[in-house]
């Protein structure tokens, strides 16, 4: 696919796309209530921008999340109107949110956050008696490898990150305390599998699909995936081992 397609598949721009279209229609939803009589206020106009914006993003598709963001926004948009807010304010949390979320625009992954209860599943289930080489793709700021790294010294402890906020706050982290975990700015996509013994994934239902079909491809014999939370549709777990303290489970399949 041309890079042009890559960008309009994109949620992120398709989402904007449904706001752009959904304007024509609030336009004449206006008209139509000013001709029957009824004077629409802003927040009418407001409230109709986003119920279209989120029924189209609904007929594209879209996660949950896009359709509350869609029908949200023009609201949120009519709030900050009403303050003053100086407009280089905008900018800097525009420039925030953007190297904080930078890979949830293409990979629909957003920023999870596992927790210590997710962190001692995992050393669990890792191989005791041998080293291990263990990733975590999208590591956020770096928690799970970090613990691992401090947990065993024969465990290489790795994480890789897209979004270049989190990658840089879990490098300075390890710098900061001589942890020997290791931390990767760039697309797990490009990782061979095959190099680890054990790679950690926390992303969401959207992208489990295409790991699944780049984890059959390259792990190898004795390896396993983990999944915190998110299954598999296409193949069952080998393991799925439920932690009380979470309501959540992690997922593990065995090569």
């Amino acid at each position: 696919m041309s890079a042009p397609g890559r960008i309009l598949r994109a949620p992120a721009v398709q989402a904007l796309l449904c706001q752009v279209a959904a304007f024509p229609l609030t336009l004449l939803a206006v008209f139509l209530l000013a001709r029957a009589g009824n004077a629409p206020s802003y927040l009418t106009a407001a409230l109709a921008q986003g119920s279209f914006a989120a029924a189209l993003s609904a007929w594209r598709k879209l996660a949950r999340w896009w359709l509350a963001i869609g029908l949200l926004f023009p609201l949120a948009l009519l709030g900050a109107s009403q303050f003053a807010i100086p407009p280089w304010l905008f900018l800097v949390v525009f420039l925030f949110m953007l190297v904080l979320y930078w890979s949830t625009f293409r990979t629909q992954v957003p920023y999870y956050p596992s927790g210590k209860a997710a962190w001692d599943a995992v050393a669990e289930q890792l191989p005791q008696d041998r080293p291990v080489a263990f990733i975590d793709i999208g590591s956020g700021l770096g928690g799970l490898v970090m613990d691992l790294a401090s947990r065993r010294s024969d465990i290489r402890a790795t994480g890789i990150e897209l979004a270049p906020l989190p990658w840089f706050g879990s490098w300075a982290r390890a710098r900061l305390t001589n942890s020997r975990a290791r931390f990767l700015l760039g697309d797990y996509e490009k990782l061979d599998f095959a190099q680890y013994d054990a790679v950690f994934a926390y992303l969401s239902p959207a992208a489990m699909t295409a790991l699944w079909r780049k984890a059959k491809k390259e792990m190898r014999p004795g390896s396993m995936l983990m999944s915190y939370e998110f299954a598999i549709n296409e193949s069952a777990p080998t393991l799925s081992v439920y932690l009380p303290n979470t309501g959540r489970t992690l997922y593990i399949w065995h090569f």
